[in-house]
């Protein structure tokens, strides 16, 4: 695991901190951590770093700590450090970034990310009496370059990232049983330059339910089968700071959607209107896909067609923000054959949460399909239990779905006391 400081001050020193209670400090500036990724356990950062005053709003705050996270290319996370300074710690800020490894178990993680946390606050507490309290601890490092540069290391795998998955489940009661499995198998080489992504996955779920007609006398069992295979492949090539092309395939086969065997593939062209170095603050990203689709059904559709090869294109508009007043996330995808106009669809989706003033929060999310493509539907018409048991899918024009939230916290604006008892 390596990290990379961008605090000129903190280079190489290791702060060790002496604890104890995590009480208000008067002199201690007031931190509000931003932070929604699985690493960020609040309590055990309240337990360990105690030089600081943790409050519930922003607007308390000297100290605004943001976290945001990347997945990297071998299967880690790189996490970015953003410390704002406010009120009279205005104009002062600081970025650092903790790098963790795909085989780092989630305790070297968190430590990792808890000791940065620490040296990250440091500067904003020297020109407190708690500063005074503070000592430094050095580790020599034995596994860092000599002086003079970075050396290259040798990667016997050249990039190269495999995992395989197996996954199943089983449960059940007197007249109900379900049954599902799953297997997966990703490969992905991932540089500057060139991104490849290959992804192979099979799926199954079996269940059924025993219904019995006491009027009949007769005892009934449903079964429900969806089985459902795919691959996927991904290859982009990057043009600089805010262009890239490349190309897309995915091959299925769907139970629910009357597939034997689909087929989407394409070249593809993207373009960020923010560099994409900064994608983990903002995002504002068009992508174009242009090519074929085919398909082979397992039964003949309503068009009376049992295979067909059309062509057809895709745009996705994506937008994401990250600051310290809250969070943005929204996609634009449509979809549409080329051989026929009208066969299209063209969903949008996104969420928003916002902080409106001193502890309300107001959160919004949801998406909209408007659905004119299923040209994959059978001719054959369905039974009832098919339609409650969602084994085929079944004609639509639209699908949604909505949720919103307000949120209103008043009270004392300290947040340092960890109690897990009960």
């Amino acid at each position: 695991m390596r990290i990379l400081l961008a605090l000129p001050t903190l280079l190489s020193p290791i702060a060790a901190f002496a604890q104890e209670a995590p009480t208000p400090q008067a002199q201690a500036p007031f931190v509000f951590l931003d932070c929604h990724t699985r690493l960020c356990d609040f309590s055990h950062f309240r337990r360990e770093i105690t030089f600081v005053n943790w409050v519930r709003d922003r607007q308390d705050a000297d100290v605004h700590l943001l976290v945001t996270q990347q997945r990297t290319a071998g299967g880690g996370s790189r996490l970015t450090l953003t410390l704002i300074g406010l009120r009279e710690l205005a104009g002062h800020s600081d970025t650092l970034f903790v790098v963790t490894g795909a085989d780092d178990t989630y305790e070297e993680e968190r430590a990792e990310l808890t000791r940065v946390l620490a040296l990250s606050l440091v500067p904003y507490v020297w020109r407190s009496d708690v500063f005074r309290r503070l000592s430094l601890d050095y580790a020599q490092a034995v596994d860092l370059p000599a002086a003079g540069g970075l050396q290259e290391i040798y990667d016997p795998w050249d990039y190269w990232v495999f995992r395989i998955g197996v996954r199943g489940s089983m449960e059940g009661e007197s007249q109900e049983r379900f049954l599902s499995g799953r297997a997966s198998f990703d490969a992905s080489r991932i540089t500057e330059d060139l991104k490849l992504e290959f992804e192979a996955d099979a799926s199954g779920n079996r269940s059924e339910f025993d219904f019995v007609d006491v009027d009949e006398g007769i005892d009934t069992t449903y079964v429900s089968v969806r089985n459902f295979y795919g691959f996927e492949a991904l290859a982009v090539w990057s043009l600089g700071q805010h262009w890239s092309v490349g190309g897309l395939a995915d091959i299925s086969r769907s139970s629910t959607r009357n597939l034997d065997l689909g087929i989407q593939a394409g070249p593809a062209v993207e373009y960020n209107i923010f560099p994409y170095d900064e994608s983990t603050y903002r995002r504002l990203t068009f992508q174009y896909v242009l090519g074929v689709a085919a398909a082979n059904y397992a039964d003949t559709t309503i068009f009376d067609l049992t295979a067909e090869v059309r062509p057809a294109h895709a745009l996705e508009v994506e937008v994401g923000v990250q600051q310290p007043w809250g969070t943005i996330h929204a996609s634009l995808d449509a979809f549409q054959y080329l051989h026929d106009l009208t066969k299209h669809s063209v969903s949008l989706g996104g969420g928003i949460n916002i902080r409106v003033v001193r502890g309300l929060d107001f959160n919004v999310g949801g998406f909209f399909a408007r659905i004119k493509d299923q040209l994959y539907l059978s001719k054959v018409g369905l039974t009832p239990e098919e339609v409650l048991l969602r084994q085929r899918e079944r004609g639509t024009d639209f699908r949604f779905g909505v949720d919103l939230g307000l949120s209103f916290r008043f009270g004392s604006k300290f947040n340092n006391v960890v109690n897990p008892r009960f």
